[in-house]
Protein backbone atom coordinates (compact mmCIF):
# COMPACT_ATOMS: atom_id res chain seq x y z
CA UNK A 1 0.00 0.00 0.00
CA UNK A 2 0.79 3.86 -0.70
CA UNK A 3 2.54 5.25 2.53
CA UNK A 4 0.10 6.97 4.90
CA UNK A 5 2.48 9.50 6.03
CA UNK A 6 5.34 11.65 4.21
CA UNK A 7 8.65 10.09 3.55
CA UNK A 8 10.56 13.01 4.50
CA UNK A 9 12.41 14.02 7.06
CA UNK A 10 12.62 10.02 8.21
CA UNK A 11 13.89 9.11 4.89
CA UNK A 12 17.11 11.13 6.00
CA UNK A 13 17.61 9.73 9.25
CA UNK A 14 16.50 6.17 7.81
CA UNK A 15 19.72 6.23 5.70
CA UNK A 16 21.79 7.70 8.82
CA UNK A 17 20.74 4.29 10.03
CA UNK A 18 21.74 2.35 6.96
CA UNK A 19 25.33 4.03 7.79
CA UNK A 20 25.61 3.37 11.11
CA UNK A 21 24.16 -0.60 10.45
CA UNK A 22 26.78 -0.80 7.57
CA UNK A 23 29.91 0.55 9.24
CA UNK A 24 29.47 -0.85 12.59
CA UNK A 25 28.11 -4.51 11.46
CA UNK A 26 25.95 -4.65 14.93
CA UNK A 27 22.92 -3.31 15.94
CA UNK A 28 23.62 -1.55 18.91
CA UNK A 29 21.41 -0.73 21.72
CA UNK A 30 22.44 2.05 23.86
CA UNK A 31 25.26 -0.49 24.63
CA UNK A 32 23.48 -2.50 26.20
CA UNK A 33 24.29 -4.73 24.05
CA UNK A 34 25.01 -5.72 20.27
CA UNK A 35 23.93 -7.68 17.68
CA UNK A 36 25.78 -8.26 14.70
CA UNK A 37 24.15 -7.62 11.18
CA UNK A 38 25.63 -10.73 9.87
CA UNK A 39 22.89 -12.70 11.20
CA UNK A 40 20.56 -10.62 8.56
CA UNK A 41 22.50 -12.14 5.30
CA UNK A 42 21.73 -15.48 6.12
CA UNK A 43 18.90 -17.19 4.16
CA UNK A 44 15.62 -15.67 5.15
CA UNK A 45 17.84 -13.61 7.61
CA UNK A 46 16.60 -9.85 6.52
CA UNK A 47 14.56 -7.38 8.67
CA UNK A 48 12.42 -4.52 8.07
CA UNK A 49 13.58 -1.02 10.03
CA UNK A 50 11.62 2.02 10.31
CA UNK A 51 12.08 5.61 11.61
CA UNK A 52 9.47 8.21 12.31
CA UNK A 53 9.77 11.75 12.79
CA UNK A 54 6.86 13.27 15.04
CA UNK A 55 5.91 16.55 17.11
CA UNK A 56 5.33 16.81 20.83
CA UNK A 57 2.47 19.05 22.37
CA UNK A 58 5.23 21.70 23.03
CA UNK A 59 6.03 21.69 18.57
CA UNK A 60 9.71 19.82 19.50
CA UNK A 61 10.42 16.94 16.97
CA UNK A 62 10.77 13.50 18.35
CA UNK A 63 12.58 10.74 16.58
CA UNK A 64 11.36 7.08 16.55
CA UNK A 65 12.52 4.17 15.15
CA UNK A 66 12.09 0.15 14.93
CA UNK A 67 12.81 -3.41 14.20
CA UNK A 68 10.02 -5.68 12.47
CA UNK A 69 9.28 -8.48 14.70
CA UNK A 70 12.32 -9.79 16.67
CA UNK A 71 15.59 -9.46 17.35
CA UNK A 72 18.40 -11.54 19.15
CA UNK A 73 15.34 -13.67 20.75
CA UNK A 74 14.29 -9.98 22.35
CA UNK A 75 10.90 -8.29 21.54
CA UNK A 76 11.47 -4.87 23.62
CA UNK A 77 14.99 -3.73 23.17
CA UNK A 78 16.16 -0.54 24.64
CA UNK A 79 15.84 3.07 22.32
CA UNK A 80 13.14 1.19 19.94
CA UNK A 81 9.81 1.62 20.09
CA UNK A 82 7.96 -1.25 22.26
CA UNK A 83 6.28 -4.48 20.53
CA UNK A 84 2.61 -3.73 21.18
CA UNK A 85 2.05 -7.14 24.01
CA UNK A 86 2.95 -5.83 27.58
CA UNK A 87 6.25 -7.71 27.89
CA UNK A 88 4.24 -9.25 31.73
CA UNK A 89 1.21 -10.26 29.51
CA UNK A 90 3.91 -12.39 27.15
CA UNK A 91 5.49 -13.65 30.11
CA UNK A 92 2.07 -15.10 31.52
CA UNK A 93 1.06 -15.60 27.76
CA UNK A 94 4.29 -18.52 27.52
CA UNK A 95 3.97 -19.82 31.40
CA UNK A 96 0.42 -20.56 30.20
CA UNK A 97 0.49 -22.60 27.38
CA UNK A 98 4.43 -23.11 26.26
CA UNK A 99 5.14 -26.18 28.28
CA UNK A 100 1.71 -27.75 27.81
CA UNK A 101 2.37 -27.48 24.01
CA UNK A 102 5.71 -28.86 23.98
CA UNK A 103 4.50 -31.85 26.00
CA UNK A 104 1.51 -32.42 23.81
CA UNK A 105 4.02 -32.57 20.49
CA UNK A 106 2.68 -35.08 17.93
CA UNK A 107 -0.68 -35.66 19.64
CA UNK A 108 -3.83 -34.51 18.05
CA UNK A 109 -4.29 -32.17 21.37
CA UNK A 110 -1.75 -30.35 20.68
CA UNK A 111 -3.13 -28.82 17.23
CA UNK A 112 -6.08 -27.50 18.87
CA UNK A 113 -3.94 -26.16 22.06
CA UNK A 114 -1.97 -24.17 19.55
CA UNK A 115 -5.12 -22.92 17.97
CA UNK A 116 -6.07 -21.37 21.26
CA UNK A 117 -2.91 -20.30 22.00
CA UNK A 118 -2.92 -17.84 19.19
CA UNK A 119 -6.24 -16.90 19.35
CA UNK A 120 -5.21 -15.84 23.32
CA UNK A 121 -1.79 -14.22 21.65
CA UNK A 122 -3.44 -11.93 19.15
CA UNK A 123 -6.06 -11.04 21.98
CA UNK A 124 -2.99 -9.19 23.59
CA UNK A 125 -2.70 -6.87 21.29
CA UNK A 126 -3.93 -3.54 21.95
CA UNK A 127 -3.51 0.05 18.96
CA UNK A 128 -3.60 3.11 19.72
CA UNK A 129 -5.91 4.91 17.27
CA UNK A 130 -5.24 8.62 16.17
CA UNK A 131 -8.38 9.73 18.38
CA UNK A 132 -6.65 8.26 21.55
CA UNK A 133 -9.03 5.40 21.57
CA UNK A 134 -7.71 1.78 22.25
CA UNK A 135 -8.65 -0.87 20.03
CA UNK A 136 -8.18 -4.68 20.16
CA UNK A 137 -6.12 -6.29 16.60
CA UNK A 138 -9.51 -8.92 16.45
CA UNK A 139 -11.53 -5.75 15.29
CA UNK A 140 -8.85 -5.14 12.46
CA UNK A 141 -9.48 -8.44 10.55
CA UNK A 142 -12.43 -10.61 9.28
CA UNK A 143 -13.60 -13.09 11.45
CA UNK A 144 -11.75 -16.07 9.66
CA UNK A 145 -8.59 -15.12 10.65
CA UNK A 146 -5.69 -12.39 11.42
CA UNK A 147 -2.24 -13.00 8.97
CA UNK A 148 0.48 -14.14 10.83
CA UNK A 149 2.94 -11.63 12.16
CA UNK A 150 0.44 -8.77 12.27
CA UNK A 151 0.98 -6.26 14.22
CA UNK A 152 4.54 -6.95 14.29
CA UNK A 153 5.71 -4.57 11.37
CA UNK A 154 7.73 -1.39 12.11
CA UNK A 155 4.66 0.81 10.83
CA UNK A 156 2.48 -0.53 13.20
CA UNK A 157 4.88 -0.61 16.10
CA UNK A 158 5.96 3.21 14.75
CA UNK A 159 2.30 4.59 14.78
CA UNK A 160 1.04 3.03 17.77
CA UNK A 161 3.56 4.69 20.00
CA UNK A 162 3.56 7.92 18.42
CA UNK A 163 -0.24 7.98 19.07
CA UNK A 164 0.20 6.30 22.41
CA UNK A 165 2.52 8.93 23.43
CA UNK A 166 0.65 11.63 22.11
CA UNK A 167 2.88 12.67 19.44
CA UNK A 168 1.47 13.97 16.20
CA UNK A 169 3.09 11.78 13.27
CA UNK A 170 5.10 13.94 10.59
CA UNK A 171 7.00 10.80 8.16
CA UNK A 172 7.79 7.58 8.27
CA UNK A 173 10.21 5.62 6.08
CA UNK A 174 11.45 2.02 6.00
CA UNK A 175 13.69 -0.40 4.57
CA UNK A 176 14.54 -3.72 4.03
CA UNK A 177 18.56 -4.64 5.62
CA UNK A 178 19.89 -8.10 4.49
CA UNK A 179 19.14 -11.34 2.33
CA UNK A 180 15.67 -12.14 1.18
CA UNK A 181 14.09 -13.43 -2.22
CA UNK A 182 11.78 -11.27 -2.49
CA UNK A 183 13.14 -7.78 -1.23
CA UNK A 184 16.08 -5.87 -2.12
CA UNK A 185 19.04 -4.66 0.47
CA UNK A 186 18.98 -1.19 1.51
CA UNK A 187 15.54 -0.77 -0.77
CA UNK A 188 12.63 1.88 0.90
CA UNK A 189 9.29 -0.19 0.72
CA UNK A 190 5.28 0.78 1.98
CA UNK A 191 3.14 -0.89 4.36
CA UNK A 192 2.17 -4.03 3.24
CA UNK A 193 -1.54 -4.62 2.31
CA UNK A 194 -1.99 -8.25 3.70
CA UNK A 195 -1.42 -7.34 7.47
CA UNK A 196 -0.28 -3.57 7.75
CA UNK A 197 -3.45 -1.72 5.68
CA UNK A 198 -6.56 -3.29 7.87
CA UNK A 199 -4.64 -2.24 10.59
CA UNK A 200 -3.91 1.35 9.71
CA UNK A 201 -7.23 1.89 8.66
CA UNK A 202 -8.39 1.82 12.20
CA UNK A 203 -5.75 3.01 13.81
CA UNK A 204 -5.84 6.52 11.56
CA UNK A 205 -9.69 5.82 10.91
CA UNK A 206 -9.01 6.34 7.12
CA UNK A 207 -7.99 3.97 4.20
CA UNK A 208 -5.31 6.25 2.69
CA UNK A 209 -4.67 5.17 -0.79
CA UNK A 210 -2.78 7.90 -2.40
CA UNK A 211 -0.97 10.78 -0.65
CA UNK A 212 1.84 13.13 -1.97
CA UNK A 213 2.45 16.62 -0.76
CA UNK A 214 -0.34 18.15 -2.60
CA UNK A 215 -3.30 15.68 -2.31
CA UNK A 216 -4.41 12.73 -0.48
CA UNK A 217 -7.21 9.76 -2.42
CA UNK A 218 -8.90 8.16 0.69
CA UNK A 219 -10.94 5.46 0.26
CA UNK A 220 -14.35 6.52 2.74
CA UNK A 221 -16.37 4.05 4.13
CA UNK A 222 -19.99 3.95 3.73
CA UNK A 223 -21.38 5.94 6.81
CA UNK A 224 -18.76 8.52 6.99
CA UNK A 225 -19.81 11.94 5.75
CA UNK A 226 -17.22 13.11 3.31
CA UNK A 227 -17.46 16.99 5.52
CA UNK A 228 -18.38 17.94 9.02
CA UNK A 229 -21.90 18.70 9.18
CA UNK A 230 -23.75 22.35 11.45
CA UNK A 231 -24.19 20.04 14.45
CA UNK A 232 -22.06 18.55 16.91
CA UNK A 233 -22.77 14.88 15.97
CA UNK A 234 -21.69 15.67 12.05
CA UNK A 235 -17.90 16.88 13.07
CA UNK A 236 -16.94 13.64 12.39
CA UNK A 237 -16.09 13.08 8.61
CA UNK A 238 -13.22 11.77 6.44
CA UNK A 239 -12.23 15.59 6.27
CA UNK A 240 -11.78 16.57 10.15
CA UNK A 241 -10.19 13.31 10.21
CA UNK A 242 -7.48 13.85 7.19
CA UNK A 243 -7.28 17.66 8.61
CA UNK A 244 -6.18 15.86 12.58
CA UNK A 245 -3.18 13.63 10.48
CA UNK A 246 -2.27 16.62 8.14
CA UNK A 247 -3.39 19.68 10.68
CA UNK A 248 -1.44 21.64 7.79
CA UNK A 249 -4.26 20.95 4.95
CA UNK A 250 -6.90 23.37 4.23
CA UNK A 251 -9.97 23.92 6.38
CA UNK A 252 -12.38 22.84 3.05
CA UNK A 253 -9.73 20.30 1.98
CA UNK A 254 -11.97 18.00 -0.04
CA UNK A 255 -12.66 18.57 -3.26
CA UNK A 256 -15.92 16.86 -4.00
CA UNK A 257 -18.12 15.02 -1.72
CA UNK A 258 -19.81 11.60 -1.32
CA UNK A 259 -22.86 11.12 0.33
CA UNK A 260 -22.87 9.69 3.98
CA UNK A 261 -24.06 6.46 2.73
CA UNK A 262 -21.59 5.70 -0.08
CA UNK A 263 -18.30 4.48 0.43
CA UNK A 264 -15.39 4.71 -2.20
CA UNK A 265 -12.83 7.43 -3.74
CA UNK A 266 -12.64 10.83 -2.42
CA UNK A 267 -9.85 13.03 -3.20
CA UNK A 268 -8.60 15.45 -0.33
CA UNK A 269 -6.55 18.98 -1.07
CA UNK A 270 -3.33 18.90 1.11
CA UNK A 271 -2.64 22.35 0.27
CA UNK A 272 -5.16 25.89 -0.92
CA UNK A 273 -3.56 26.15 -4.53
CA UNK A 274 -4.66 22.03 -5.19
CA UNK A 275 -7.98 22.58 -4.03
CA UNK A 276 -8.67 25.68 -6.15
CA UNK A 277 -7.13 23.64 -8.78
CA UNK A 278 -8.84 20.28 -7.99
CA UNK A 279 -11.96 23.00 -7.87
CA UNK A 280 -11.30 24.04 -11.59
CA UNK A 281 -10.98 20.71 -12.48
CA UNK A 282 -14.71 19.68 -11.13
CA UNK A 283 -16.09 22.40 -12.38
CA UNK A 284 -14.70 22.06 -16.11
CA UNK A 285 -16.12 18.38 -16.02
CA UNK A 286 -11.93 16.95 -16.58
CA UNK A 287 -12.84 13.98 -13.68
CA UNK A 288 -13.68 10.81 -15.25
CA UNK A 289 -15.67 8.53 -12.21
CA UNK A 290 -17.38 5.54 -11.97
CA UNK A 291 -19.56 3.97 -9.50
CA UNK A 292 -20.89 0.36 -9.12
CA UNK A 293 -24.01 -0.28 -7.60
CA UNK A 294 -26.52 -2.88 -6.69
CA UNK A 295 -30.56 -2.42 -7.95
CA UNK A 296 -33.66 -3.54 -6.12
CA UNK A 297 -34.92 -5.34 -8.98
CA UNK A 298 -34.06 -6.64 -12.82
CA UNK A 299 -32.57 -3.94 -15.30
CA UNK A 300 -33.61 -5.09 -18.85
CA UNK A 301 -31.77 -2.64 -20.85
CA UNK A 302 -28.00 -2.85 -21.18
CA UNK A 303 -26.45 0.35 -21.39
CA UNK A 304 -27.83 3.87 -21.87
CA UNK A 305 -27.52 7.47 -21.16
CA UNK A 306 -30.22 9.32 -18.77
CA UNK A 307 -30.45 13.06 -18.82
CA UNK A 308 -33.15 14.40 -15.46
CA UNK A 309 -33.64 17.81 -13.69
CA UNK A 310 -33.89 17.81 -9.97
CA UNK A 311 -34.28 20.01 -7.47
CA UNK A 312 -33.96 20.95 -3.45
CA UNK A 313 -37.65 19.46 -1.75
CA UNK A 314 -37.17 22.91 0.87
CA UNK A 315 -39.91 21.10 2.75
CA UNK A 316 -38.36 17.75 3.21
CA UNK A 317 -34.67 18.05 2.97
CA UNK A 318 -32.35 16.39 2.29
CA UNK A 319 -34.80 14.88 -0.55
CA UNK A 320 -34.20 16.25 -4.23
CA UNK A 321 -37.51 16.21 -6.80
CA UNK A 322 -38.02 16.58 -10.13
CA UNK A 323 -38.31 19.65 -11.62
CA UNK A 324 -37.71 20.19 -15.48
CA UNK A 325 -38.10 24.17 -14.35
CA UNK A 326 -36.16 25.06 -11.69
CA UNK A 327 -34.25 21.86 -11.24
CA UNK A 328 -30.86 21.66 -12.39
CA UNK A 329 -30.20 19.05 -15.25
CA UNK A 330 -27.74 16.07 -14.47
CA UNK A 331 -26.44 13.66 -17.04
CA UNK A 332 -24.85 9.78 -16.25
CA UNK A 333 -23.92 7.08 -18.61
CA UNK A 334 -24.94 3.74 -17.11
CA UNK A 335 -24.03 -0.23 -18.23
CA UNK A 336 -25.85 -3.51 -16.85
CA UNK A 337 -22.64 -5.85 -15.52
CA UNK A 338 -25.14 -8.99 -14.64
CA UNK A 339 -28.46 -9.98 -13.15
CA UNK A 340 -27.42 -11.98 -9.47
CA UNK A 341 -28.83 -12.92 -6.51
CA UNK A 342 -28.31 -10.98 -3.16
CA UNK A 343 -27.99 -12.59 0.25
CA UNK A 344 -31.96 -13.10 0.71
CA UNK A 345 -32.27 -14.88 -2.52
CA UNK A 346 -33.81 -11.86 -4.18
CA UNK A 347 -32.34 -10.97 -8.42
CA UNK A 348 -30.86 -7.47 -7.92
CA UNK A 349 -28.93 -5.89 -11.06
CA UNK A 350 -25.16 -4.96 -10.90
CA UNK A 351 -24.70 -1.81 -12.52
CA UNK A 352 -21.88 0.58 -13.75
CA UNK A 353 -22.66 4.29 -13.36
CA UNK A 354 -20.23 7.19 -14.69
CA UNK A 355 -21.66 10.55 -14.03
CA UNK A 356 -21.18 13.29 -16.23
CA UNK A 357 -22.18 16.47 -13.41
CA UNK A 358 -21.91 16.45 -10.19
CA UNK A 359 -25.71 16.74 -8.88
CA UNK A 360 -26.69 15.88 -5.26
CA UNK A 361 -27.92 12.20 -4.81
CA UNK A 362 -27.96 12.33 -8.95
CA UNK A 363 -26.80 8.46 -9.34
CA UNK A 364 -29.58 7.57 -6.68
CA UNK A 365 -32.39 9.52 -8.31
CA UNK A 366 -31.60 8.57 -12.00
CA UNK A 367 -31.63 4.94 -10.11
CA UNK A 368 -35.19 5.26 -8.64
CA UNK A 369 -36.95 7.91 -10.47
CA UNK A 370 -39.97 6.59 -12.96
CA UNK A 371 -37.80 8.65 -15.62
CA UNK A 372 -35.05 7.29 -15.39
CA UNK A 373 -34.07 3.39 -14.58
CA UNK A 374 -37.13 3.10 -12.44
CA UNK A 375 -35.11 0.73 -9.98
CA UNK A 376 -33.72 2.22 -6.67
CA UNK A 377 -30.35 1.54 -5.71
CA UNK A 378 -30.20 -1.76 -2.66
CA UNK A 379 -30.24 -0.12 0.93
CA UNK A 380 -31.13 3.52 -0.01
CA UNK A 381 -33.22 5.15 2.66
CA UNK A 382 -34.71 8.36 0.91
CA UNK A 383 -35.57 7.05 -2.65
CA UNK A 384 -35.70 2.93 -1.91
CA UNK A 385 -36.90 0.79 0.58
CA UNK A 386 -33.49 1.07 2.35
CA UNK A 387 -33.61 -2.71 4.10
CA UNK A 388 -30.20 -3.15 3.56
CA UNK A 389 -27.51 -2.97 6.02
CA UNK A 390 -25.63 0.04 4.12
CA UNK A 391 -26.66 1.50 0.30
CA UNK A 392 -24.97 -0.16 -2.19
CA UNK A 393 -23.21 2.25 -4.30
CA UNK A 394 -19.43 2.86 -4.27
CA UNK A 395 -17.12 5.14 -6.26
CA UNK A 396 -15.02 2.69 -7.57
CA UNK A 397 -12.64 4.69 -9.53
CA UNK A 398 -11.67 8.22 -10.48
CA UNK A 399 -9.09 9.65 -13.12
CA UNK A 400 -7.67 13.20 -13.40
CA UNK A 401 -4.54 15.05 -13.94
CA UNK A 402 -3.04 15.98 -11.40
CA UNK A 403 -3.73 19.54 -10.35
CA UNK A 404 0.38 20.47 -9.56
CA UNK A 405 2.60 17.93 -11.50
CA UNK A 406 -0.01 17.34 -14.72
CA UNK A 407 0.46 13.75 -14.46
CA UNK A 408 -2.59 11.86 -15.38
CA UNK A 409 -3.49 10.15 -12.28
CA UNK A 410 -5.86 6.94 -12.07
CA UNK A 411 -6.98 5.16 -9.21
CA UNK A 412 -9.63 2.42 -8.24
CA UNK A 413 -10.57 0.34 -5.31
CA UNK A 414 -12.27 -2.58 -5.04
CA UNK A 415 -16.20 -3.20 -4.27
CA UNK A 416 -16.73 -4.18 -0.46
CA UNK A 417 -20.00 -6.04 -2.23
Amino acid sequence: MHPPLPQYPAKLHALYLQHLLAEKRAVDFESECSISTDRFFQKGGGIMFGVLTARDREGNEVLLKAFSGSLGGKRNLPGWALHLVDEQDYTAYLQQYDNRIKELAGSPEQAALSREALCRYYSLYSLSTIDGERIPLYACFPPDGIPTGSGDCCTIKLLHAALRAGLHPLSMAEFFFGNSPNREHLAFYGPCDEKCKPILQHMLGLDIVYRDQHIAVVNKQAGLLSVPGRTQDKIDSAESRIRALFPDAPLQCATHRLDMDTSGLLVIALNKEAHRRMHSLFREQQVKKRYVALLEGVLKEESGTITLPFRSDITNRPHQVYDEVHGKWGTTLYKRLCVERNREGRLVTRVEFEPLTGRTHQLRLHSSHPKGLGIPIAGDRLYGSGMQDRLYLHAHMISFVHPITGELMTFSSDVPF
